[in-house]
């Protein structure tokens, strides 16, 4: 008989999933990983098997809520241009934003070299640039048009990391703004 957990997964992923953006995918041993989720090493080696394992189970979880916030933030943004470019606001990570344009690019990398978390990312950008496709008014380049956004709109984070010269939020908002005005037919 199995014994019953006292963490459930979600919970011991999240858990999990804070100590890796302190830490790096690299160094998260189990010993500090039970450090993270107050559990010992051993029950963390039953449930993931190995540290691979473990590290892949996190990073699957991150793109589980990423998923379900691009959801939601689809759901709650409106049509055309403006409803575009506030559902890439509603996806910058304001307070975050520190974190993912330094340490993220960490968890980024992992997501490349793994061939199922690489498969997650491309199904994640597929989704959000239909999402962006979706609202854009009667053009025949819609699909085009919701890469290059997406494309500008994690371009536009990842500059704004190393110049810092205003809120990443009014960065990222001129930065689709002025895309809107060169593509005419998106007026905003």
């Amino acid at each position: 008989m199995s014994r019953r957990k006292s963490i459930s997964d979600d919970t011991l992923l999240d858990r999990l999933l804070v100590g890796m953006q302190q830490t790096g995918p690299a160094d998260l041993s189990f010993a500090l990983a039970a450090r993270f989720a107050g559990l010992s090493a051993p029950t963390l080696v039953q449930r993931f098997g190995n540290r691979e394992a473990m590290v892949e189970a996190v990073l699957l979880r991150a793109w589980d809520l990423l998923d379900a916030r691009t959801a939601e933030a689809d759901a709650a943004c409106g049509p055309g241009a403006q409803g575009a470019v506030d559902l890439l606001l509603q996806l910058t990570l304001g307070g975050e934003a520190e974190h993912a344009s330094g340490d993220g690019l960490l968890l980024l990398r992992e997501d490349i070299r793994n061939p199922v978390l690489r498969a997650r990312g491309a199904a994640w950008g597929e989704a959000l640039a239909q999402a962006i496709a979706r609202r854009l008014p009667g053009t025949e380049e819609a699909a085009r048009l919701g890469w290059e956004a997406i494309s500008l709109w994690q371009g536009a984070i990842i500059w704004w990391s190393f110049r810092r010269n205003a809120p990443l939020a009014e960065v990222v908002a001129g930065t689709l703004d002025g895309w809107c005005k060169r593509n005419g037919d998106l007026p905003r």
